[in-house]
């Protein structure tokens, strides 16, 4: 079977977007993530892999060897363009000086949250922006969020992810003049009802400035969040 008997891989969605098609890693088989990213690769020089499970997750790393995979958001990506992206952990990717432009802060309420923060913050230093993380920083110790205001107001695109009441976008779009991409998370008590509270507060902020993606969507986020940082009159030419 080959990869055109599943699967039609758009090839022409970075000349249209400014990034490759990106691989939902959900119901895939490991041998169609395989043989999807290598033709992705082929094309482009790279592929990012979203919410990949441990079978797919293995074969992809020992299908590339130079594959980037990070367990806690469950996203891989194989970066071999002209001055890489690189990096083995969170960290390291997100301190990579290569292909970095203007300011991305992807702030996370609590540690329950960063499986979904890490995913919105690896998904725009992929694309090209540079992103800094913010751990942590939830409205229930609100000194915390306002030890980071320089940083906030000094973005050019801020992720706000939070669980709970998701009272945090609201917060930080209260504090600055850039967009607040607001992603609410399924973390939380009953009343949580996996993430539907957080949403729903998050669409009914008072404070002007945010848009709000779909429930644990770190993706969706770190996507608009680098087109919001590197619009397309922004960006370097290329052939």
């Amino acid at each position: 079977m080959s990869v055109d008997d599943y699967a039609q891989i758009d090839f022409e969605r970075e000349q249209r977007c400014g990034f490759p098609e990106v691989i939902y890693g959900e119901g895939k088989t490991p041998e169609q993530i395989v043989e999807i990213a290598s033709s992705i690769i082929e094309h482009h020089g790279c592929v990012l892999v979203t919410r990949l499970a441990d079978e797919g997750a293995a074969a992809f790393c020992q299908a590339f060897d130079d594959a980037c995979y990070f367990e806690l958001p469950r996203l891989a990506f194989v970066d071999r363009r002209e001055d890489p992206v690189t990096g083995q952990s969170v960290a390291e990717v997100l301190d990579c000086p290569d292909r970095a432009e203007g300011d991305v802060v992807v702030a996370c309420a609590g540690t329950s949250d960063l499986p979904v923060a890490q995913e919105a913050a690896l998904t725009a230093r992929l694309m090209g922006s540079r992103v800094r993380l913010i751990p942590d920083v939830g409205i229930a110790g609100v000194h915390r969020t306002l030890d980071h205001v320089e940083e906030l107001q000094a973005a050019r695109a801020i992720v706000a992810v939070a669980g709970m009441e998701g009272a945090l976008a609201s917060l930080i779009a209260g504090l600055v003049d850039v967009p607040v991409v607001a992603v609410p998370t399924s973390v939380g008590y009953g009343a949580s009802f996996d993430g539907i509270s957080a949403l729903l507060g998050m669409l009914n902020s008072c404070a002007g400035g945010v848009s709000v993606v779909n429930i644990d969507n770190g993706f969706g986020a770190g996507q608009i969040a680098d087109r919001i940082n590197r619009p397309r009159w922004a960006r370097p030419e290329t052939d």
